[in-house]
């Protein structure tokens, strides 16, 4: 499941926001997408979308 909106409410209005969305591919280990893949399948979200949640949340932080 690609992210391709993502839906913002603000007070009474409903905003829809288009976000670009590009290709890349990436060699991972394969224990590492394993891994990764069973957490998707565990938390229902789709590998891509917690791919990009991971990358995300370290680059928020960062040191």
């Amino acid at each position: 499941m690609l992210i391709i909106h993502k839906m913002k409410c603000m007070k009474n209005k409903f905003k829809i926001e288009k976000i670009e969305m590009k290709n890349k591919t990436f060699r991972l280990p394969a224990e590492l997408l394993e891994r990764m893949q069973t957490i998707a399948q565990n938390k229902g979200v789709s590998l891509n979308n917690l791919v990009v949640q991971c990358c995300e949340y370290a680059l928020k932080n960062l040191e």
